[in-house]
Formats: C-alpha cells, structure tokens, sequence
C-alpha cells in the first residue's frame, strides 16, 4: 500500500477513531469516578479525578501495555476536552517519518481562523517522560499549541 493509499485508509477510519475515543473518555469518566453529569458538561471538571488516578498507579510495576492504555486514556480526556472547549476534532496528516506514515491529530482554528493541530499522543509521550505526570501540564501544552501563531506538534 503507498502513503496516499494509507492516508486515505486512515481517513476512511476516522469516524470511528472519533468514536472508539469518545467512549473511551466515558470510561474514563467512570473509572476515575468524576461526576459523570459534570464531565460532560465540562470536561475541565474531570481534571482533579484523572490527576488523582494517574497520581495513584504503580507507575513503576508499569509493563508496555499499562502504558498504552493510560496514553490512550488521558488522549481521549484530552480530544474530549479541546472538543468541547475548542471544537477540535480528529484529522489524518501526513507523518513521512512514522512507521505508518500518518498520525492522527487534533486540528482546531483559533480567534483568528488560522488552523492549528497537535497530536496529543506525542504530548503524553513527551510527559511520561517526566519524574510525575501532570494532566494540567499536558493540558497547557495543547492549548498553547492550538492558539498560538505558527506551531504545530
């Protein structure tokens, strides 16, 4: 299969993408133990619960899968969250340097209409490289990234 049919692949994916996270955040919602009224309305009411989750996991007994499965699960709070907050919503782009040749991101426009994305799973990635995982940060990381001028992760 060439990058074109790839990239097409994967877009023909996203309403599902879309989907399977939304879900996710649901249950997250749920595991965490957030208010589930509240998380959706505001998801930004989640935060404190997702923190004091995460705050608590054995991170160090952590094995591969542990790890995929709370960077799938603090994306889809964070799709959710700039969803709501900033209508983001999922795209396919072009990743020549990836194994697959493309990551999803999430795209919004800011005030002025320029066009943004960021992938959030680069943005966990580069967090759980830190001494403690925090939601905030990872939260300011992408906001920053969707409202400034010229920048894109």
């Amino acid at each position: 299969m060439t990058d074109p049919e790839r990239i097409d692949a994967a877009r023909e994916t996203l309403p599902a993408w879309t989907t399977d996270h939304r879900d996710n955040y649901d249950a997250v919602v749920d595991v965490t133990k957030a208010p589930f009224g509240d998380a959706e309305r505001d998801p930004i009411t989640v935060i404190p619960y997702l923190q004091r989750y995460v705050d608590q996991m054995p991170l160090a007994e952590f094995e591969e899968s542990d790890w995929v499965t709370l960077q799938n699960d603090i994306v889809s709070f964070l799709a959710r969250l700039e969803a709501v907050q900033r209508h983001a919503t999922w795209q396919v782009r072009e990743a020549p340097n990836t194994p697959r040749g493309y990551r999803y991101v999430l795209v919004a426009a800011d005030a002025s209409d320029t066009v943004h994305f960021v992938d959030p799973y680069e943005v966990v990635a580069i967090e759980f490289q830190q001494p403690e995982i925090d939601v905030v940060r990872m939260i300011a990381t992408i906001e920053e990234t969707l409202a400034a001028p010229d920048t894109a992760w």
